[in-house]
């Protein structure tokens, strides 16, 4: 397949750095996203010729390719500058691809979330689903081809796209190609719950890479037993660690403006006073509705602080931030419900007419998030299992006075941030408890001092940087 447009760097990702919506007049309206590959693709200037190849997410998004210039890139002025190839696939196709597949299997065995007596039964529709999984990468590895100049550089993200890699081989074998995976790997038995001609199709499309990147070692020798396992070793594929770091200059200044200060007071006087007139201390959680964040534990294990120790109470406040996630699936609104049910619960048993034990705020609002992060005096972080979470990274940079990091030794940014963190073990509720307690009570020097290092830690590897070295990497290694 011939390249006929020639990007030298090529970014792939499920979700590109802008979206549209129609506005009442017929007109096109972009909102521009953030984050590390922006900032990385944004890094090696526009000489570089680089282009995002992402699908068409909404009907907003759907139209916009179909107004512009007939599905290849969309204009510079309408994406930021960005050169951006979005793909118009079948909604269907796209459904069962991300709904389907990427979410409702690959999310749940990197996660190990399934339960297991009812759950994977992998049936006829799953394998109609699984068709529309490789059309919907085939569609990328097409459109890569497409635009990739003679030994491009070519940078595939997540478990989206994980037979990218050895489809775009099989059409171009001159570029190189590296992969990025942003969630955990599952370990071998667990990733062997997959039939086994899908697990080795995932594997040796991820194995067309040159060049695969993981979050954490733990991530990269998951995938390295898998393959060893099921597919007879990495071949000529090489293996790389970046731990994605929090970007400093922008948390720091986008946590200073005016609508962050609105926040905080907002906040602030949501939680009021204790009874003597002291300031209440808070115990904050930022969180998508994932199963994999453990909201519903965190709740418990507040609710256990609280009856455990009774002198926290009417002395703290849990805000916690629990913004809607894959609302289509059914699983997930039950466990968005049972969140709300169970900070009700919590604050009927124990609230007071002058105290809201939980703070529970379902509208993603980012302002407040970062207000939330700079009062904080304890920041909960404690999910099943997470690639990385950069949350725990972000809180410290944030944080105005020092704030206690109670962490999951199951996400990946404990590799980095344990030792200075309060670790918990994710399903102890009881130990989670304590852990609560113990950061509550936390020297503020204690805390402020931990709360240095922690962010010094956090931001070792920046956005920008993150991306630069693995396409460093990559053109080093050659094809």
């Amino acid at each position: 397949m011939a390249s006929t447009h020639g990007a030298e760097v090529l970014v792939a990702s499920n979700r590109g750095p802008v979206s549209y919506e129609v506005c009442e007049d017929g007109s096109l309206h972009a909102r521009r996203g953030g984050g590390g590959l922006v900032s990385g693709l944004s890094a090696i200037g526009p000489e570089a010729g680089a282009v995002w190849v992402c699908a068409a997410l909404s009907d907003a998004d759907r139209e916009a390719v179909r107004r512009f210039e007939g599905g290849r890139r969309l204009p510079s002025e309408a994406t930021g500058g960005q050169q951006v190839r979005m793909l118009d696939i079948d909604p269907a196709v796209f459904s069962d691809a991300y709904n389907g597949i990427a979410n409702s299997v690959l999310w749940f065995v990197h996660h190990m979330l399934y339960q297991t007596p009812l759950e994977p039964a992998f049936d006829k529709e799953f394998r109609r689903q699984w068709a529309s999984y490789e059309a919907y990468n085939r569609a990328f590895a097409e459109a890569l081809a497409e635009e990739a100049a003679e030994g491009a550089a070519v940078v595939v993200q997540d478990y989206h796209l994980t037979l990218v890699p050895g489809m775009l081989r099989d059409f171009r074998p001159d570029v190189r190609i590296g992969h990025f995976s942003h969630t955990p790997w599952a370990p071998v038995d667990y990733f062997r719950m997959l039939p086994d001609d899908i697990a080795e199709q995932v594997l040796r499309g991820m194995l067309g890479a040159d060049r695969l990147g993981f979050l954490t070692q733990r991530w990269a020798d998951a995938f390295t037993g898998c393959c060893e396992a099921l597919v007879g070793g990495l071949g000529d594929t090489r293996i790389g660690v970046h731990g994605l770091g929090a970007d400093a200059d922008f948390l720091r200044e986008r946590s200073h403006r005016a609508d962050v200060f609105e926040r905080m007071a907002a906040l602030r006087e949501e939680i009021g006073a204790a009874a003597d007139g002291g300031p209440r201390r808070t115990i904050v959680r930022v969180d998508r509705t994932e199963l994999s964040k453990n909201i519903v534990r965190g709740l418990l294990a507040y609710r256990q602080l609280l009856e455990d120790r009774p002198e926290w109470r009417g002395r703290v406040v849990h805000i916690a931030f629990a913004y809607p996630s894959r609302q289509d699936l059914a699983v997930y609104r039950e466990y968005t419900a049972e969140v709300r049910r169970l900070a009700e619960e919590i604050n009927g048993r124990y609230g007071t007419p002058g105290w809201t034990p939980v703070l529970l705020h379902v509208e993603d609002d980012f302002a407040r998030s970062l207000a939330a992060y700079r009062i904080a005096d304890v920041a909960l972080v404690n999910p099943i299992r997470d690639g990385m979470n950069l949350v725990a990274k972000e809180v410290p940079v944030v944080s105005d006075s020092g704030c206690a990091l109670v962490l999951s030794r199951e996400a990946g940014a404990y590799a980095e941030l344990g030792e200075d963190a309060v670790a918990v073990n994710p399903f102890d509720v009881v130990g989670t408890a304590a852990a609560l307690h113990e950061a509550l009570s936390m020297p503020g020097a204690e805390r402020a001092e931990r709360t240095k290092r922690l962010a010094a830690a956090a931001t070792a590897l920046p956005p920008a940087q993150w991306f630069l070295d693995q396409l460093g990497e990559l053109e080093r290694q050659g094809g």
